[in-house]
């Protein structure tokens, strides 16, 4: 019989780190042990090396690599061990400009996220060229129009998005530069899991990003992966979060487990099946993926059994890495781990209130400000759509309502009965910056402190960015003396 030729686009790569992470704790979040940044270095090398290595360099040389840089919080960005790697290796493979680009969530200045990270400092010690994305210009593009799961149409409040002049070049040159995607391996408590195709979640503008942040998001994602697929992803799964993406550094040893993983393949969809597979995920359990698969840009890979797996592991039906998956059930939880202040009243409408929007943004912000800066509580959180009105009447302190469903039903009425100096509101179905404003106000939480860096380097990264006409979304850093909302 003959042999079955290998086809790079059904397989994906996964290499076992078997150093360690040797940590006691997560709540302290370290560089890594020499030991394991070695094999870390080694593993890289030998994914991009089974793909061809330097052959996969395009005629323009460049290569753009695409870390996961959402914020400096610990554990949500990719290792900075991973990208030094990755810089690294194409550095001595030959390529010419290497470039290192990103554009960070609302409420952060990606400049500002790449000094606290660490990515900065590897720019410059290996001659890469950092690429902030919220300091460019940007062009306007269409979402897809393409059909929802089912074949049931989608409906946008925005069918446009803006993309930087970085991204638009590199859609634009796709057959002369590598584009490299470095996602981490992480759950996320609105997506079910971000890995290769929600990394690219990052190439909306932030303001473009709010709207249809609800049950729309998973559609939005295929769009944007038919518009723009990396070349080669590979996923960080030094360790991997559990509980979502964005979780209070006071719970990380609940959240937080060491995998130990590397996960390979020029295909992003094959990619992110087998890091889904991780959590115990089948395409079925990510819409974003199932999406994809639907809209046939998985190159031919729709499910687990399509993907030829090479490397450390080989039987994926019983992937169990780190030997707890079955006190989970068979699968890690993904949506936030449930555990709030007492002192904040939370009140969710009975008709509708979007996990992907103004649910879960708001509660993971209202946890870390709880957890990690001793936020205040009393005052009460509103979100949804269709309201008990006993309930509602029963409000007497400060209230934020979150998500323009609740302000369209609610806003007018309770500012009227409170009045507007305790009302704060919090637009779209994700304005990530009217919300973390509002709650550093109502919990007395100084923003300055959630970037752990010197406040001259952090205002000088500020300084710098909005001398760049930067579009990011920052918050204000007197929201806590101060009701802006």
């Amino acid at each position: 019989m003959a042999k079955k030729s290998f086809d790079p686009l059904k397989s994906a790569y996964i290499k076992k780190l078997g150093a360690g992470h040797g940590q006691k704790t997560f709540t302290e979040f370290r560089p890594l042990a020499e030991p394991l940044r070695t094999e870390v270095d080694a593993g890289v090398r030998e994914i991009f090396d089974f793909y061809g290595g330097k052959k996969m360099l395009k005629p323009g040389g460049d290569v753009y690599i695409k870390p996961n840089a959402v914020d400096s919080k610990p554990y949500a960005f990719t290792r900075p061990e991973v990208l030094e790697a990755a810089v690294r290796y194409w550095k001595e493979a030959g390529a010419g400009n290497i470039y290192v680009f990103e554009n960070s969530t609302q409420c952060n200045i990606t400049r500002l996220v790449f000094e606290i990270t660490g990515y900065a400092k590897i720019c410059r010690k290996l001659g890469a060229i950092p690429v902030y994305l919220d300091e460019e210009e940007t062009v306007e593009v269409a979402f897809s129009d393409k059909p929802g799961s089912g074949g049931s149409r989608v409906v946008y409040d925005r069918n446009t998005y803006r993309i930087s002049k970085t991204v638009a070049d590199i859609i634009a040159r796709r057959n002369e530069v590598l584009y490299i995607n470095l996602p981490k391996l992480k759950t996320h408590s609105m997506g079910v899991v971000t890995l290769g195709i929600k990394n690219q979640w990052a190439f909306p503008r932030h303001e473009d990003r709010g709207y249809d942040h609800n049950y729309n998001l998973h559609s939005k994602l295929a769009d944007v992966l038919a518009r723009i697929r990396p070349d080669f992803t590979l996923i960080d799964g030094v360790e991997g979060s559990i509980y979502g993406h964005y979780n209070a550094l006071a719970l990380a040893d609940t959240c937080v487990k060491p995998f130990g993983l590397l996960i390979g393949s020029p295909n992003v969809v094959a990619a992110d099946i087998v890091g889904a597979r991780v959590f115990g995920y089948d395409v079925k359990d990510v819409p974003h993926l199932r999406l994809a698969v639907e809209r046939k840009l998985g190159d031919g890979v729709a499910k687990l059994v399509d993907i030829t797996i090479h490397g450390d592991y080989r039987d994926m039906r019983s992937f169990d890495v780190i030997g707890d998956l079955k006190k989970f059930g068979g699968k890690y939880p993904f949506d936030l781990f449930q555990e709030f202040p007492s002192d904040v009243r939370i009140i969710k409408g009975k008709e509708m209130a979007c996990r992907e929007g103004c649910v879960n943004n708001p509660l993971a912000v209202l946890q870390t400000l709880s957890k990690d800066f001793r936020g205040r509580g009393g005052w009460t959180l509103v979100m949804g759509k269709g309201f008990d009105r006993r309930e509602i009447d029963s409000i007497q302190g400060p209230v934020l309502i979150a998500g323009h469903c609740a302000i369209e039903e609610l806003g007018d009425a309770l500012i009227r009965r409170l009045g507007t100096r305790l009302v704060y509101r919090s637009g779209l179905c994700n304005d990530l910056q009217a919300t973390t404003e509002s709650m550093c106000r109502l919990m007395k939480v100084n923003p300055m402190k959630m970037a752990p860096v010197n406040p001259v380097v952090s205002l000088y990264c500020i300084a710098r960015a909005f001398m760049n006409k930067t579009h990011g979304k920052l918050v204000n850093p007197a929201a806590h003396l101060f009701k802006l909302r």
